[in-house]
């Protein structure tokens, strides 16, 4: 089991959402510290207000800004024991999108938590261990009816949590994947009707909750929507079947 008090947990995107539902969760369970980093300065800044942590701004689209904010946090406040790869974008439509906007959602929802990853694993091995949480979504195991960019970098994130879990579990990394349905967070706002929001929102706190009874059971895959968990069931048990099942889902999305 892992107690997250007395820790120093660092959160991205972290002025909105989830992830300022992390940071509130992690300061009321005891965290010595949080760093509540968010490319809005402003909005992190009223977090760390509330959370009496350290706001730190940093767009986790830049390798290099990932690193000053890691830096940043630990030469403040210590080695970082949590770190809450969180922020994330949703852009709508298929293989049409743009280079350009496919090349941002790909930085901002994949390698973010690769970079992440770069330099904070070593770190954390030379001192005994460290926990990654990585915020994906159920898109990353179901996909996304109307965005391809989203399913697919969803998909990559889980991916990614995977691999950094059985590399590195041995070495004391612990790893959980975040990956709910529709969550009451700016990024559904005005898309309450989508399929995604179909088995019900659960508020930021809800899901901050789950991630907190995650790490400390040590739990890889979070799924605050339990029949996620069924919908991957089905999928594995007959994928033509499924693959139907969400040709179906796409007209309805396409007609409505």
């Amino acid at each position: 089991m892992v107690d997250i008090k007395n820790k120093v947990v660092a959160v991205t995107g972290a002025a909105h959402g989830i992830g300022r539902a992390l940071c509130i969760a992690a300061a009321k369970h005891g965290a010595k510290a949080v760093a509540c980093i968010d490319i809005d300065l402003g909005g992190a800044r009223e977090v760390s207000i509330e959370t009496n942590g350290l706001a730190i701004q940093a767009d986790v689209s830049s390798e290099p800004s990932i690193i000053a904010a890691i830096n940043e946090v630990e030469g403040t406040l210590g080695p970082i024991d949590l770190f809450c790869s969180n922020a994330g974008i949703l852009t709508q439509g298929g293989a049409d999108v743009p280079n350009s906007d496919w090349q941002r959602i790909w930085d901002i929802n994949v390698m973010a938590h690769v970079w992440a990853a770069r330099h904070l694993v070593p770190r954390m091995i030379e001192r005994g261990g460290g926990y990654l949480l990585n915020t994906a979504s159920a898109a990353g195991l179901l996909n996304q009816i109307g965005s391809a960019p989203y399913g697919v970098t969803k998909h990559a994130a889980v991916g990614l949590a995977e691999w950094l879990a059985m590399t590195h579990g041995d070495d004391g990394i612990k790893v959980s994947v975040l990956c709910p349905q529709g969550v009451r967070t700016d990024m559904i706002a005005g898309h309450e009707d989508h399929i995604a929001a179909a088995d019900g929102l659960l508020e930021p706190d809800e899901v901050a909750e789950a991630c907190m009874a995650a790490i400390r059971d040590e739990t890889f895959l979070i799924l605050p929507h339990e029949g996620v968990r069924d919908y991957m069931r089905n999928k594995t048990a007959d994928y033509e079947r499924w693959i139907g099942g969400m040709r179906k889902l796409n007209r309805m999305y396409n007609d409505s």
